[in-house]
């Protein structure tokens, strides 16, 4: 998928007109037929089962708020065959570029990743009581890098608090196996099912903690993709699996180089101590080289180093701890060139030239445009940042910004930063909340 595009100055692009605030509609009969048919036909190509499980006395056609784990884009496809009546969708505002129209006529609410927004608890209300519609939220807000739950807002059981809605729960299966963000939208063959059930029925939130809200929700998304495809005997079998896989795996456990990793077919290698790994067709990495930083070669420096992991989550939470131990000692630091777009409207993806992406324990900042591009982001103004792979087909991307507009900053090819960047950013918040 792209996205309109064009070209401006960034004096050009700061004085456009921010979108109205429009009160969501309610969809359209005609596209939610429209896209629950064409969605039909990619899933029945992956023989999509949709289970409904306890539903707790809670009528699926009434209004709700559904909550769905986010993998990929298929994730839009199942909720079309999970959720029965009309329902608005929380989008964010990168997906009304060039299509606003039929974007709200769909029946999407945009917003702001990672961003405070208080109006999006109004138009949520909005849709729940005087629309009559349920409303469909990823509150993940990005797609996960390595399978499993991204961070959730530490707000998130405050709004099902205000709401008082009927919450109901999508969790997807296979939908990551099929389409992994970092395999750069090349589709494998794995078959995809969904379980629906209440998680909150309305009496139960009105004696429920905020606490006690959030706890039930963390544990709705404490899935883990890779885990259930090697317990289920799940088989991937593309020749082309691994393909991107140093875009989350970044870091080689084996000698502790950083952007070393290059990754081909099935296998990972890290280009600094010749450590190799071949992703397996049941999601496991086996280690085929040991390379010269392991075994009787390791230096004292790399002693503490664990070699190997064959869990890519297990990889994944490393290199968080990693990034946190850097934070901690101070030597933590991204300091990278970017090419830079820009969302000021929903007219267009304004592309505005180039700068430099910095981000520290201070926080973000980002220079660029000739000069005339200064944005500095605190470290407590967002529990995470948004980062994307192969975004819009444009590159990978780290976007920045608040309510007057938001940067995207595209770092040069090949340059593994994305990854390290999110964890930073989560961590750097744990650290300042503090």
């Amino acid at each position: 998928m792209k996205i309109k595009t064009k070209k401006i100055s960034y004096e050009e692009a700061a004085i456009l007109p921010l979108p109205k605030a429009l009160p969501p509609r309610r969809p359209s009969f005609f596209f939610r037929k429209l896209i629950r048919v064409l969605a039909s036909s990619d899933l029945k190509k992956v023989g999509f089962i949709g289970n409904t499980g306890d539903m707790r006395g809670v009528s699926e056609k009434e209004p709700a708020l559904y909550l769905m784990n986010h993998s990929c884009f298929t994730d839009l496809m199942i909720a079309s065959h999970m959720i029965k009546g009309p329902y608005n969708i929380v989008a964010t505002t990168d997906a009304f570029v060039g299509k606003e129209k039929l974007m709200r006529a769909i029946g999407c609410i945009p917003t702001q990743k990672f961003q405070p927004d208080i109006k999006l608890i109004n138009d949520v209300s909005y849709c729940l009581t005087k629309l009559k519609t349920s409303v469909l939220m990823y509150p993940e807000a990005g797609y996960t890098f390595d399978g499993t739950s991204t961070t959730l807002p530490e707000s998130l059981g405050k709004l099902v608090k205000i709401l008082g809605s009927d919450v109901v729960m999508i969790e997807s299966h296979g939908a990551f196996l099929r389409d992994p963000l970092y395999n750069g939208l090349r589709l494998r063959k794995v078959k995809i099912s969904a379980d629906k059930y209440t998680l909150f029925t309305k009496d139960e939130l009105k004696t429920l903690s905020q606490s006690v809200i959030n706890e039930r929700i963390a544990q709705a998304f404490s899935f883990d993709n890779l885990k259930e495809q090697f317990d289920k005997n799940i088989r991937v079998t593309e020749d082309f699996r691994a393909e991107g896989l140093s875009r989350v795996l970044y870091k080689c456990p084996s000698c502790g180089a950083e952007d070393k990793m290059k990754a081909s077919g099935i296998s990972l290698k890290c280009e600094c101590c010749s450590a190799e790994w071949e992703l397996t067709e049941l999601g496991k990495m086996k280690m085929t080289n040991k390379g010269t930083a392991a075994g009787n070669d390791i230096t004292t420096s790399n002693a503490e180093l664990p070699i190997s992991f064959d869990h890519i989550p297990d990889w994944f939470s490393w290199e968080r701890q990693c990034v946190r131990k850097e934070l901690e000692e101070g030597t933590y630091l991204l300091d990278v060139p970017v090419h830079i777009y820009m969302i000021r409207d929903y007219k267009a993806f304004y592309e505005i030239g180039d700068g430099r992406l910095t981000h520290s324990y201070e926080g973000f900042h980002l220079t660029g445009c000739d000069g005339k591009l200064d944005f500095v982001k605190k470290p407590l103004s967002s529990y995470s940042v948004n980062s994307d792979y192969f975004y819009y087909e444009i590159g990978d991307m780290i976007s920045i910004g608040d309510k007057n507009g938001l940067f995207y900053c595209f770092p040069p090819k090949g340059t593994d930063v994305v990854a390290k960047t999110r964890l930073a950013a989560e961590e750097l918040y744990k650290i300042k909340k503090k």
